[in-house]
């Protein structure tokens, strides 16, 4: 949006008698050059974005500054499995005890996977990013990783996603969850997680998983009969509020706060970029359309 005269400046320019005219004409000549925008102002207290295209900073809030991630932190769980050698998103996933205990544990939010269910990984993808289940981003984990024991294996996929980190120079993050729900060593920074973003959506998967608004899972039961999950719905409000959104992923927490990596693609044109720690789910939400706008102006 172009600014205009500002109205103390403009009672100062009109000492002398004008027209009508002559003041529309001062109003258009004074106004901001051809193609500059306002920088707008986010409640979040860190924002990046980028020209997903060709990489070009658009803006940045403390873009640098570690801060806590929540569930943006299934973005790379999400990576590390599809990138995983002869990935068979077909493959089936039995849903252990332990993941339903994990998430009454931690009040954590879920999928509500059924213990004893066969998920399959692309089912698991779906659970993972549309209503960021804890529950799913464990299992995954657990298929995942490498080692003799749960444990060990979680501990293994973590170290993939710090691998990765390190392989798309995200130097300021690590993590220590598959999930986001950290030990108090799961960090990252707008520019950081918009990166990975970034890299992410090259996966045609996970394009096709995070612009989903809803997902319908027919799972097989103990008694190899066809379960059919409740819909799950993506947090990502933005998918419905914001034309040509094509993902990314939500996350919250009393850390994190109220987080939202997001894309959109207009006119051929992608712009990608993240928001942490603002101040509600709708704020974060109204600062990303901000973000997109301005990025979109430029």
């Amino acid at each position: 949006m172009i600014t205009g005269i500002k109205g103390t400046r403009f009672r100062r320019a009109a000492a002398v008698t004008v027209t009508t005219g002559a003041v529309l004409a001062a109003g258009a000549f004074g106004a901001a050059p051809a193609g500059a925008v306002t920088t707008p102002t986010i409640a979040a207290a860190g924002g990046y974005v980028m020209n997903n295209g060709t990489a070009k900073t658009l803006y940045t809030k403390a873009a640098d500054t570690q801060r806590s991630t929540g569930s943006t932190t299934k973005i790379m769980t999400a990576k590390v499995v599809l990138a995983q050698p002869n990935l068979n998103l077909d493959a089936k996933v039995t849903i252990q005890k332990a993941y339903s205990d994990y998430i009454v544990a931690n009040t954590a939010s879920s999928a509500h996977l059924i213990v004893g269910d066969k998920v399959t990984v692309r089912q698991l993808l779906y659970g993972l990013m549309l209503p960021s289940g804890c529950d799913a981003a464990y299992a995954l984990a657990d298929k995942f990783g490498s080692g003799s024991t749960r444990a060990a294996r979680v501990k293994s996929f973590i170290g993939k996603m710090n691998t990765t980190a390190k392989s798309l120079g995200m130097t300021k993050t690590k993590f220590d969850s598959f999930d986001g729900i950290g030990n108090g060593s799961n960090y990252s920074t707008p520019r950081d997680l918009t990166k990975l973003a970034s890299s992410a959506m090259k996966s045609a998967t996970f394009r096709t998983v995070v612009k989903t608004k809803s997902y319908t899972a027919k799972t097989v039961t103990k008694t190899d009969s066809t379960r059919t999950m409740a819909a799950w719905t993506n947090t990502n409000t933005l998918l419905s509020s914001y034309s040509g959104t094509i993902g990314v992923k939500t996350g919250s927490g009393p850390e994190a706060k109220y987080c939202l990596v997001f894309a959109a693609t207009r006119n051929g044109k992608t712009i990608i970029g993240t928001v942490l720690a603002s101040t509600s789910i709708t704020q974060r939400a109204t600062d990303a359309t901000k973000l997109l706008n301005y990025g979109f102006a430029q």
